[in-house]
């Protein structure tokens, strides 16, 4: 419930205290005095677009306060919470205080503040649906479109209901995530299966030359030896040959080694410093001969090399540099597509499977969804009956007694996540023509008695704390607007009722009435708000009756009118 509103620099209005509470308020004024100002900064409240426009001219900003009683716990709370602000606890019955808050720059920047605390201005709106429901001229062009008219089914048809319409949109987003994936999967099927022929021919390739990590370098070098082969017989028998054959002049180099080490070693005894250099010459000439025999056997290595081997090796590296052309650029990438083609294989034939395991769970989804959508349409038509009649009978309440709604639950052919469900409110407002769709056969008026006939009947299976009501009186007169009154204040035994309206006789059934005053000063015009009470509000009264505030007749008629809505107030409770 809405404890207080305060307005700075809205519109017209300077500066305003609303104050509001429980029951039905009726805000009037002259036209122009700023009445619908009072919506607009609700709207703001509630998280609406700001419109730099809506300043006060000269002021810097507009600036929008108000008070909120809400449940100490609960979604609200929790939401506020989560945005960082808080509910102020009173009282002993579990209630606490909700302050929210806009600023709307002159340059048209917004900021937001919910339970004391800066926050996005989409908070506010979350808050909305939980706080307050407004009605105003855009509702009524709403309310011809048929989702709006679903919607409204929807909240008249309580838990049932909202049971099958979860058990729906379960089915439906499974029923559409696998379509999807099948869809995919049997559009690129053609696509696939190409991956995978190409695919294996290119494994089947590889397998069948089983190349080895490295083995294009190790050809290389084999390759380089055998091309040079007799260039490296010439130069190692030429070694071997200076190491240990006899040179023509009778001394090789071991026999050059030996002598050197005899002549130290007669002399050694004279100079123990020649001693270890006798022993160096006996080590080189271990090491020349050890070399003389590796030479032979890298000589004996050659000899036995084959002819034919030069060939086969070139033929090998052609056939792996044809195989790093396809599937390269490396050997090491050729091998390593074995690996990734044996994983990817996997995952494209199991397509078949997973195409063939999908379209059996497409088929349950789709019974399972057909069912749920007939469990939801049967919620809808059973509803729609029960409030077809019911709205009939507030609209006979409501100064149309031969007015007839006929609500329409059709199968539209398409799944949607609302259901397959068209729905359509059709109005006959005459005994013997035919129910037309409220787009096309109802006037502003009466689509104003069937918007509060829907909120009558649906408040009591989907209350709201709170119904805002902007010019829901439009184009109605005489008894259908007492009739209008009388069941605003019907609805405001359950909620709190604010009503925008210009007519005496939907005022008159107010518990708290508020009017906007206009005044200027020759040169500025600024808008209050005051609360009225006794003789200010028979006066008020008057003046809506007649157009002049101090009329004789006008208040007699305003007396009459006040007394009769208490009568009927009384019996309403």
């Amino acid at each position: 419930m809405i404890e207080e509103i305060e307005i700075s620099d809205l519109g017209v209005i300077a500066g305003a205290t609303l104050p509001l509470g429980p029951g039905f308020t009726a805000i009037t004024g002259e036209t122009g005095a700023g009445k619908t100002m009072v919506v607009t900064a609700l709207g703001l409240l509630l998280g609406g677009r700001a419109d730099a426009a809506t300043v006060r001219s000269g002021a810097s900003n507009a600036r929008i306060d108000g008070r909120w009683v809400v449940p100490e716990t609960g979604i609200v709370a929790e939401r506020v919470g989560e945005a960082g602000g808080d509910v102020d606890p009173f009282g002993s019955n579990g209630d606490a205080e909700l302050t929210l808050g806009r600023t709307v720059t002159a340059e048209g920047r917004s900021r937001a503040q919910v339970g004391g605390r800066s926050a996005p201005v989409g908070v506010l709106a979350e808050l909305s649906g939980h706080l307050v429901a407004v009605h105003g001229q855009s509702d009524q062009i709403r309310l011809r479109s048929q989702s709006a008219q679903r919607d409204a089914l929807d909240r008249a048809s309580g838990a049932e209901l909202d049971s099958a319409l979860t058990r729906y949109r379960a089915a439906f987003d499974s029923w559409q995530a696998n379509s999807a994936e099948l869809d995919v999967l049997t559009h690129d099927k053609e696509t696939r299966e190409a991956e995978a022929e190409s695919l294996r021919a290119a494994m089947d390739e590889i397998e069948q030359a089983a190349p080895q990590p490295g083995e294009d370098d190790t050809l290389a070098a084999t390759a380089e030896r055998l091309t040079n082969l007799e260039e490296l017989r010439l130069a190692a028998a030429g070694a071997r040959e200076a190491v240990s054959t006899e040179l023509a002049d009778g001394e090789d180099v071991l026999a050059l080694i030996e002598n050197a080490r005899r002549s130290l070693e007669r002399v050694a005894d004279v100079d123990e410093a020649l001693q270890p250099i006798a022993e160096q010459l006996q080590n080189l000439s271990y090491l020349a001969s050890e070399t003389a025999g590796e030479l032979s056997s890298y000589l004996a290595s050659l000899d036995a090399d084959d002819s034919h081997e030069l060939e086969a090796i070139n033929e090998r590296r052609a056939l792996l540099t044809t195989l790093m052309r396809k599937h390269g650029p490396t050997l090491d990438d050729v091998i390593a597509t074995l690996e990734r083609g044996s994983t990817r294989l996997l995952e494209l034939d199991g397509d078949s499977e997973r195409i063939d395991t999908l379209t059996a769970q497409v088929d349950i989804d789709a019974h399972e969804l057909d069912e749920a959508a007939s469990t939801l349409t049967d919620c809808r038509r059973a509803t729609a009956d029960r409030l077809g009649a019911a709205i009939s009978d507030e609209l006979s309440a409501l100064a149309m007694p031969d007015a007839t709604v006929v609500i329409e639950v059709t199968d539209k052919g398409e799944y949607t996540r609302s259901g397959r469900d068209a729905v359509a409110f059709l109005l006959r407002p005459h005994v013997g023509t035919e129910p037309r769709a409220l787009s096309k056969g109802a006037s502003g008026g009466e689509l104003s008695r069937v918007m509060l006939a829907i909120e009558v009947v649906i408040s009591a299976a989907d209350p709201v704390p709170t119904y805002v009501f902007d010019e829901v009186d439009a184009g109605v007169g005489g008894a259908a607007a007492i009739e209008i009154g009388r069941r605003l204040a019907q609805l405001a035994r359950h909620a709190q009722v604010i009503v925008v309206t210009h007519l005496a006789q939907v005022a008159a059934f107010a518990s708290n009435h508020l009017t906007v005053v206009k005044e200027s000063d020759g040169f500025v015009t600024a808008s209050s708000v005051t609360r009225l009470e006794g003789d200010a509000r028979t006066a008020e009264m008057t003046r809506l009756l007649s157009g002049l505030a101090d009329s004789d007749s006008g208040r007699a008629h305003a007396e009459e009118l006040l007394e009769l809505a208490r009568q009927r107030t009384k019996m309403v409770g």
